[in-house]
């Protein structure tokens, strides 16, 4: 039988860790490509704020690299309020199947209401700087 997967837990690492692809591993077990395909976007942002850290905000290549990582904050965010409003009876079902429908792994608890508004916030401010630095760094580039 395999372990119960908690929908706080999954909201959790998904807001905290998304970006890794940590949550997918946590769901759907190490195997699952899209936990893999997550570090893609995530590094070349990472790599991005880097090169901008080392050669200055003067460098092309990191304007196009660092929204990657913000996007995927933001995705990651969405992803984590998505599980969060997961119904219990529809997340046993698809994260427990061998379980009841009712059971306590799937139910949403205050501590999973704080990670959904953690998210809600998280996400929106990686949003919203990542447009913002985009649309600068493209003005400034075309002017």
């Amino acid at each position: 039988m395999s372990a119960m997967k908690n929908k706080t837990i999954a909201v959790w690492l998904t807001l905290l860790t998304g970006p890794l692809g940590l949550q997918r591993v946590y769901l759907t077990g190490r195997f699952d490509a899209w936990s893999w395909l997550a570090l893609g976007p995530s590094a070349l942002g990472a790599y991005g704020v880097v090169r901008a850290r080392t050669i200055g905000l003067d460098d092309h290549l990191s304007w196009f690299l660092i929204p990657f990582l913000g996007f995927c904050i933001a995705a990651c965010a969405l992803a984590a309020i998505v599980y969060g409003l997961t119904d219990a009876t529809r997340w046993n079902q698809k994260f427990n199947p061998l379980a009841d429908e009712a059971d306590e792994a799937g139910q949403t608890h205050w501590l999973t209401v704080m990670g959904l508004a953690s998210s809600l916030f998280i996400g929106t401010t990686a949003l919203m700087a990542t447009l913002a630095f985009s649309f600068q760094r493209y003005f400034e580039m075309s002017t």
